[in-house]
């Protein structure tokens, strides 16, 4: 690399890899209580003081009050019948990525959009660091612009670069 490096993994550096199979098993059991529907008492897996950082459009989420009244029950209000499905896990000490999909019914108001009674598919990413037993910090990554196109709503209105993709418009190139 060309000039400084900057610092890399800085947050995950120091990770007792001897917690591997604890934050496992704290990472499945959250994933079946969010398969459950568990809202009121998704503590037994969060921290109180538990952060959400979301992409634009979800927000971040500071202690497990402001998770559950600003993610989840927004979430589940519009999404039933949701089933997440992690395609991939990994664990390294503490932290734990996943990515995947939930499956839904648009049954409730998203974003401005009516509900369709569509199914959809909710791509995300996930990382989490988890200490003494609860998960402390939730990185995430839902591609919301996904769901809205599955909905009618392009947002990006005719620009993404999926049309590179389909041959519609020439990619530009740097100059």
């Amino acid at each position: 690399m060309a000039g400084a490096r900057p610092e890399q993994a800085a947050l995950s550096r120091e990770t007792d890899m001897s917690k591997t199979a604890d934050t496992r098993a704290v990472i499945e059991g959250m994933v079946d209580g969010l398969n459950d529907h568990r809202i009121d008492d998704i503590g037994s897996f969060f921290a109180e003081s538990f952060r959400w950082f979301g992409n634009f459009g979800c927000g971040t989420k500071t202690g497990l009050r402001e998770f559950q009244d600003n993610w989840q029950r927004p979430f589940q209000a519009a999404f039933s019948d949701k089933v997440c499905i992690d395609e991939a896990r990994l664990y390294m000490g503490e932290w734990a990525a996943a990515f995947g999909r939930q499956e839904a019914t648009h049954s409730g108001e998203f974003m401005g959009v009516a509900p369709t009674g569509k199914k959809v598919e909710i791509r995300y990413m996930d990382f989490w660091k988890v200490v003494d037993g609860k998960i402390v910090d939730n990185y995430v990554m839902v591609d919301f612009p996904h769901v809205l196109a599955q909905l009618g709503v392009d947002v990006f209105k005719g620009e993404g670069w999926e049309a590179f993709d389909r041959g519609e418009r020439d990619a530009p190139r740097p100059a």
